[in-house]
């Protein structure tokens, strides 16, 4: 068991979302970003977190203390350009972007802050996730490959939730745990489609280049899951969804909270599945409460594949 969680969130975002309620227009606003997603499940599950971020400007300050919520130990390194933020209108059923600015990419000064803070903290949980910034511009890959190599060095669990080339320079690390969509590894050009095949041969090729375990989100598809060697698929109970955004951050979560916890690999992958599949019937990112999330966890199961390559 660890003491907790280091959550890697190095440039949040303001996020502003118009809904209708009873025919009235309500404005929503929220911290925003993976890594802000992924800290509010894990401590749903049970697992205290410590978020390491950096926030400025006057977007900044209305972030910082939204960010303070229940079970987090907020830490953060102020930077002197603005943080991101985005406007949504869901108000037709559908979540149409109005505006959006990722930030500027963090300067030299700020980044040396925010990669001790976060180094101090990985190492004093345990257990560390690196969540991607919302545009690969905002932190170069070279800072995660850096955070990932000295927290692994030194005994700590990096779980990897990341696309790219910062997904590539994290690998070089040897993490723990590797995250990623089959959406994105299409789209890096790791699989060439969402077949079993091709999604296992990305699996197997991932483990090759570096992470010990690997989990690959599908959708409603079920996941997939290389653990120990192995190739398992990940079927999860099918529910309604609400909104199809947040699944793989709520199963990087699941997975982190069970971790810290001192549970198994097969139990976290289960819980992350659970987490995911519960947190698509929501409309809040990230959110999900834990006796469902325990209970969906026990129709999880994990079956060796057949799709060996």
């Amino acid at each position: 068991m660890c003491d907790g969680v280091m959550v890697f969130a190095p440039a949040p975002q303001l996020t502003v979302t118009i809904e209708a309620q009873h025919d009235k227009p309500e404005l929503h606003v929220h911290p925003g970003g993976q890594g802000i997603w992924q800290a509010r499940m894990i401590t749903s599950l049970g697992a205290p977190v410590t978020l390491c971020a950096a926030v400025g400007g006057e977007v900044g300050r209305v972030l910082e203390p939204l960010l303070a919520f229940r079970g987090i130990t907020l830490r953060t390194v102020l930077r002197e350009s603005g943080s991101g933020w985005y406007v949504h209108d869901r108000r037709g059923g559908q979540r149409e972007e109005l505006a959006q600015d990722p930030g500027a990419p963090l300067s030299r000064h700020e980044l040396d802050e925010l990669y001790s803070l976060a180094l101090a903290e990985g190492l004093r949980a345990g257990i560390a996730v690196l969540s991607g910034p919302a545009h690969p511009s905002v932190v170069a890959p070279l800072v995660y490959r850096r955070l990932a190599s000295d927290l692994g060095a030194n005994g700590v669990r990096v779980i990897a939730d990341l696309t790219g080339q910062h997904l590539a320079a994290v690998l070089e690390a040897g993490p723990s745990v590797v995250k990623v969509s089959h959406e994105e590894l299409i789209a890096d050009g790791r699989a060439a489609d969402g077949s079993d095949a091709e999604l296992t041969r990305a699996l197997r090729r991932l483990h090759a280049e570096g992470a010990a375990t690997v989990l690959v989100s599908r959708a409603d598809e079920g996941a997939l899951a290389l653990i120990e060697g192995r190739v398992y698929a990940v079927a999860t109970p099918r529910l309604v969804a609400a909104e199809s955004r947040g699944a793989g951050d709520s199963m990087t979560a699941g997975v982190a909270a069970v971790l810290a916890l001192g549970g198994t690999l097969h139990d976290a992958v289960r819980t992350g599945a659970a987490a995911g599949a519960l947190n698509v019937t929501r409309h809040g990112l990230g959110t999900g409460r834990i006796d469902a999330v325990q209970v969906l966890a026990g129709r999880v199961t994990l079956s060796l594949t057949e799709a060996l390559v």
